[in-house]
């Protein structure tokens, strides 16, 4: 449970783009104000707040909880500053949640291994680490983490304009190297193409899996030919433009924006905050 003295730490992989830095401090001040709004329900009233459509359960959002903003490269902070500062400000706790959309490198190494840096550096605080916010490649399907998903997705293709005048769906990643975090975008894309009734196909702008025009080719030999893009990033930055350029090249009809701030997102990284599980004890 996240508690008066637990800092939440968004940590984002980071990027030379300024854009995607400044995406990213908007989605912690979003996740901050709906922890302020949680604030002003009084706790007898809580369990009435709607749950979101799909959850299985409520989502305990503590309504006190300092909310940050940190990188693992390229901007600042770095993670195990924020770390030291949250310890410097006497809090005891935090909750880091990776905002990542798959479970590969930098979700299985470099956080965690960042988390070590702070507790080499002595950082007095004890550290959870939450899961990646998409959904994780295993025997068990988070039904909860799909659905959140889906919606922003939806939501953002929706502002395009063009959702309802199309009939595929690609939905364009990062791409990655490891077949296990491919395998979680196209459980998004089924998803997806099962919510909006029309064939998905994931694309990528690098590493392994189909390219963005390759995957357009695909969806044309299932008979689409008027194509939207959904966009699997979380913020813009050099390889979203790549892919907005290779699908307009392909004929899309439209490329939506990244997921950002967008409702579902937010409530996504407090449902991972509050299921974290796996402790990192800083002190000594």
């Amino acid at each position: 449970m996240i508690s008066g003295g637990t800092r939440l730490v968004l940590v984002a992989h980071g990027s030379r783009d300024v854009r995607a830095a400044q995406s990213t401090r908007g989605l912690a001040r979003a996740v901050a104000r709906r922890l302020a709004v949680h604030a002003r329900v009084p706790a007898s009233e809580q369990r009435r707040v709607p749950a979101p459509r799909g959850a299985s359960r409520r989502v305990a959002v503590p309504p006190y909880s300092p909310v940050s903003a940190a990188f693992l490269d390229f901007a600042t902070p770095r993670l195990p500053d924020v770390l030291a500062s949250a310890a410097g400000r006497g809090e005891s706790a935090a909750i880091v949640v990776p905002l990542l959309l798959t479970a590969a490198y930098h979700g299985r190494v470099d956080v965690p291994a960042e988390i070590e840096r702070a507790r080499a550096a002595g950082a007095p605080v004890d550290v959870g680490l939450a899961t990646v916010l998409g959904p994780v490649d295993g025997p068990v399907l988070d039904r909860h983490v799909l659905d959140l998903m889906t919606s922003a997705l939806i939501r953002r293709l929706d502002q395009t304009g063009a959702l309802a005048g199309s009939d595929g769906i690609l939905l364009a990643g990062a791409g990655s190297r490891e077949d296990a975090a491919l395998r979680t975008v196209d459980l998004v894309a089924d998803a997806l193409g099962t919510a909006l009734r029309r064939p998905c196909r994931a694309g990528y702008a690098s590493g392994g899996g189909l390219g963005v025009a390759e995957a357009m080719a695909a969806l044309h030999a299932d008979g689409a030919r008027r194509i939207a893009v959904g966009s699997y990033f979380l913020a813009p930055g050099l390889l979203h433009d790549r892919v907005i350029a290779q699908a307009r090249d392909a004929g899309a009809l439209a490329v939506a924006g990244p997921l950002g701030a967008a409702p579902e997102i937010v409530r996504l990284v407090l449902a991972r905050a509050e299921a974290s599980r796996v402790s990192h004890p800083l002190a000594a």
